[in-house]
């Protein structure tokens, strides 16, 4: 399918060379982040509301910086996209966002009626350059970041301390996400961790470049961490998690989900754990660059994609949980499997014991432990170079032996994959 959309918004952009562009929306995406079958939904939803036609050109990216890249440049004229967190307060700063109109006339505004008061309250935290990031961007999906670990040879109070990858116990069976910004919102937890207790220091300061001596707090430790760490990853670390290759994985929470559920189906147990020193949340969320050219189009599909019904298809099919806070989307991931979760927080009053897995919406205690991470602007340079400087020019012999491993993997996974789609088992890259 995904070849097919690759092709058919190909053929768009060269259609639309003799279309008129306010019948176009391109529409730029991370990839495997919606049914696609919501697209054509779209076409036909947008007629009915406005009596226009438009023809959606939908292409999808990997990488942040990737999309960013283009935006900045102008050389592409996309109408609505999907940054994360950091890359909102980026590109809010830079001037290159429209604010997002929510006059739909007759049309719902299902933006504003269900978006959770976590995420909002998360967004007015938002390094906007002085400008309300509620009004430039709208959550789309959100997630944590912690660790994964296999519960057959991990010791459970191991896993509530992010010391778990300094651990001597686990050398060689340590696998931590190839991403400096998400290692370091992590580690600071810990070496700040008595700061943080006397008050000197908050968590949501240490989210912000906070000079020269915590990146090298952080540079010391992660050099503490780098002899037991058998690869650096950006998204086979769950897939070595499942054939118990990896013990300790420092991930988001849609790997966790894909990984635990496949590690089931072979009698492997997984569990997700948000340290107790503190963890960060994540934002992706729709904006509509300035260089848009149909923003009427734009916010149409900002808000369809906010319809619960829509919301719930897309999470089951990314595996990540949206931001949404409506109670058909509560609904949808009741399970009385799981113990109750206090989730007053993300969708309100009367939420307060709703049986859900937890590495998708964390209790109230856990949640409270958590900040947001922030752009470092000019000093983002730094953090890559702590980076490249922790892992070293060259890959280390293990690190050579399990790219290997992870060939056989992924070819495994591929033929798993044909297996039946149950929701949620689809775990991507995130960051």
């Amino acid at each position: 399918m995904k070849k097919i959309l690759v092709f058919l918004a190909a053929a768009a952009t060269a259609l639309g060379c003799s279309q008129d562009r306010d019948q176009l929306l391109k529409v730029y995406n991370w990839s495997d982040y919606i049914d696609e079958s919501v697209i054509p939904e779209f076409e036909a939803w947008y007629q009915e509301q406005t009596g226009e036609s438009v023809k959606v050109i939908y292409q999808t990216f990997d990488i942040n910086e990737t999309m960013l890249s283009k935006i900045e440049k102008g050389h592409e004229d996309f109408d609505v996209v999907c940054p994360s967190d950091y890359i909102i307060e980026r590109m809010l700063q830079s001037g290159l966002l429209l604010p997002i109109d929510r006059d739909f006339g007759n049309t719902p505004n299902y933006i504003d009626d269900n978006m959770s008061p976590f995420v909002s309250a998360n967004f007015g935290k938002f390094n906007g350059g002085g400008l309300n990031a509620a009004d430039y961007a709208v959550g789309n999906m959100w997630g944590t970041t912690g660790i994964l670990y296999n519960a057959g040879h991990v010791d459970a109070d191991d896993a509530q301390t992010w010391d778990i990858i300094r651990n001597g116990k686990y050398t060689g069976k340590i696998f931590i996400k190839d991403s400096a910004r998400d290692v370091y919102s992590q580690v600071i937890f810990k070496v700040k961790e008595d700061a943080l207790a006397d008050g000197s220091v908050t968590a949501d300061e240490l989210m912000f470049y906070t000079g020269e001596e915590n990146l090298a707090l952080v540079e010391k430790y992660m050099g503490e961490v780098k002899p037991l760490v058998a690869g650096w990853e950006a998204d086979f670390g769950k897939d070595q998690m499942v054939q118990e290759i990896g013990y300790v994985n420092l991930t988001w929470s849609g790997d966790a989900v894909w990984a635990i559920e496949e590690a089931a189906e072979v009698g492997v147990e997984l569990e997700y754990a948000l340290p107790k020193e503190g963890f960060t949340v994540w934002f992706d969320g729709w904006v509509i660059p300035k260089y848009a050219k149909n923003t009427k189009a734009a916010k149409y599909w900002i808000n369809f994609m906010n319809r619960p019904d829509i919301v719930i298809r897309n999470s089951e099919e990314c595996g990540y949980v949206a931001c949404s806070g409506s109670q058909e989307v509560m609904e949808a991931f009741v399970d009385e499997e799981y113990p109750a979760q206090d989730l007053s927080y993300f969708f309100g009053e009367g939420a307060d014991s709703v049986h859900v897995n937890p590495v998708l919406y964390p209790d109230r205690s856990d949640i409270e432990r958590s900040s947001l991470e922030h752009d470092w602007g000019e000093n983002t340079e730094k953090l890559i170079q702590m980076w490249s400087r922790v892992k070293g020019d060259n890959a280390s012999s293990m690190t050579v032996v399990v790219i290997g491993l992870c060939v056989v993997a992924l070819i495994v996974a591929a033929i798993v994959s044909k297996r039946k789609k149950a929701s949620r088992k689809h775990g991507k890259k995130r960051r």
